[in-house]
């Protein structure tokens, strides 16, 4: 992602970061202009999912898989030619 100076137009130097959650992260960025020398905080943060991982659907189909009785558990299985 690249960020610009709201100063001067220049392109931004990202001095480093603050991960303060797994969702909330802190950027600090310096104007790459000498001339300009602004400093300034940007901040990311996870908005929402557009495509689930597939480790989430995995998880999902066997969290309700497991909370099915056995009988419908075989039933689907055997459907699925798996058993």
């Amino acid at each position: 992602m690249r960020v610009y100076c709201r100063e001067c137009g220049c392109k931004g130097l990202n001095k480093g970061s603050d991960h303060l959650s797994r969702d909330f992260v802190k950027i600090y960025y310096t104007c790459s202009s000498v001339h300009c020398g602004h400093r300034w905080v940007s901040t990311v943060t996870f908005s929402h999912t557009t495509t689930p991982s597939s480790e989430q659907v995995d998880r999902i189909i066997f969290d309700r898989l497991r909370e099915l009785p056995k009988a419908k558990q075989r039933e689907i299985f055997a459907q699925l030619g798996a058993a």
